[in-house]
């Protein structure tokens, strides 16, 4: 048998591609489960989009952004530290912390759930009944939010993918009955009561009962990369639904649709950059603990092939006819097609931004990656706001453009000088609970 020697050791050729195969598997699992969620996501928002008209469609898209915000809490505090620290680790400590972690999860979903739900209590009216409903539902789209990042963690992308499965059968017949409602709430119910089903499997899928008792132990135990992790993820959220706010007050909640609807047809790329960090931290952390040299080479081919696949998208979309956009998003397809050109550009220049995060991220780099999302996020608001004051929605989607591109070469500028700093002072092991 062959063997070969580098600068980290000698392996032999056999497990060279035996260890490909098994990166190559477990990213296959994260596409499909990916499919499965850009699916859903695509089928509520178009059938939304489809059902209530443009404006009816902004309101459920401002309950859709807000989520995505508490989201990205909930993942900088559970789920981050678990994917970096707990990726590749035997049964037994990968069990107690996805107990914790899980729980953790959770318990940020009843908290921010109750804050939402007593706010759309109070303000009330459509958006506010929207903000309502969105509170009942967030513990259970946490939790299965909670249960993909446990299971890529494991290795076992499989699992998460029939997750997603299960949750996208549920919305069928919860669909269904929002329809018959007509209501934006309605639609809420049914997009997080699925997802509350899939919470349930997950518990049956992992044999791990949720711990929010544990909850406070894993924040204290990991409160190094949590905190850093929430900043950055409620910046990059929250840069989302500041942009979003600001572009309803300037051009009108109707613009918010119109946004919504264009990143509808981005929709596979969009879904795959919310949730990235499933299969590709953990895959960046293996490499980075098998072999770190070749680290700034998977992340370079994980961004550039994100970037390309979305800009032959965009070109394809430039392709559809009028008649089969109306088909799909109704009355929101005539101005939603006017974006598609910066919009594309702009989830390309973000699916090149993600190659270099997962790397730092996998460092453990939590000061240099937040630093990174502070720029991006600063740039991103500055250009979606600024280019609405100027031009209006099509502005906004110029802008945010702009900033994408720019907050990517801030990234992979960090993500050199933190491996230079590795090569120089390796990291120590991951953690055990």
């Amino acid at each position: 048998m062959t063997r070969v020697t580098t600068g980290e050791g000698t392996t032999t050729r056999a497990e060279g591609r035996t260890g490909r195969r098994a990166v190559a598997g477990r990213l296959s699992w994260g596409l499909a489960d990916q499919a499965a969620s850009s699916i859903s996501n695509f089928a509520v928002g178009i059938y939304v989009a489809r059902s209530l008209g443009l404006t009816a469609f902004g309101v459920f898209s401002l309950a859709w952004v807000t989520y995505g915000v508490v989201l990205n809490v909930s993942r900088g505090l559970a789920t981050d530290p678990l994917v970096v620290r707990f990726s590749g680790v035997p049964d037994a400590p990968w069990r107690a912390a996805v107990a914790r972690s899980s729980g953790t999860a959770l318990g940020v979903g009843a908290a921010l759930g109750a804050v939402s739900l007593a706010g759309g209590l109070a303000a009330g009216g459509r958006v506010g009944t929207a903000f309502a409903c969105l509170g009942v539902v967030l513990p259970g789209l946490l939790l299965q939010d909670a249960w993909r990042f446990a299971f890529f963690a494991a290795g076992a992308g499989r699992k998460a993918f029939v997750n997603d499965v299960v949750w996208a059968a549920a919305l069928v017949p919860a669909l269904m009955v929002a329809a018959g409602a007509g209501t934006v709430s309605a639609f809420v119910l049914a997009w997080g009561g699925s997802a509350a089903v899939a919470a349930g499997y997950g518990c049956l899928q992992s044999g791990v009962r949720p711990r929010p008792t544990g909850a406070r132990a894993w924040l204290r135990d990991h409160r190094d990369l949590g905190s850093r992790y929430l900043a950055e993820n409620v910046t990059n959220s929250g840069a989302s639904q500041l942009r979003a706010y600001g572009l309803g007050a300037i051009v009108g909640v109707g613009a918010v649709g119109v946004v919504r609807g264009a990143e509808l047809l981005l929709g596979p790329f969009l879904a795959v950059l919310m949730g990235l960090s499933l299969v590709t931290v953990a895959e960046a952390a293996r490499v980075l603990r098998r072999a770190p040299h070749r680290l700034g080479a998977f992340c370079l081919l994980l961004g550039g092939g994100q970037a390309a696949a979305a800009l032959l998208w965009g070109g394809a979309l430039l392709l559809v006819p009028d008649r089969l956009g109306t088909f799909v998003l109704g009355g929101v397809w005539a101005a939603a097609s006017d974006l598609i050109v910066p919009v594309t550009l702009g989830v390309a220049g973000a699916g090149l931004g993600t190659g270099a995060a997962a790397g730092l991220r996998a460092l453990g780099a939590a000061r240099r990656s937040l630093r990174s999302q502070l720029f991006s996020s600063a740039c991103y608001v500055a250009g979606g706001l600024g280019g609405a004051a100027a031009a209006g929605t099509a502005g906004s989607a110029w802008g945010v453009a702009a900033a994408t591109v720019a907050g990517s070469a801030v990234w992979w500028l960090q993500l050199r000088s933190a491996l230079r700093e590795h090569h120089r002072n390796p990291l120590p092991e991951v953690r055990t609970p």
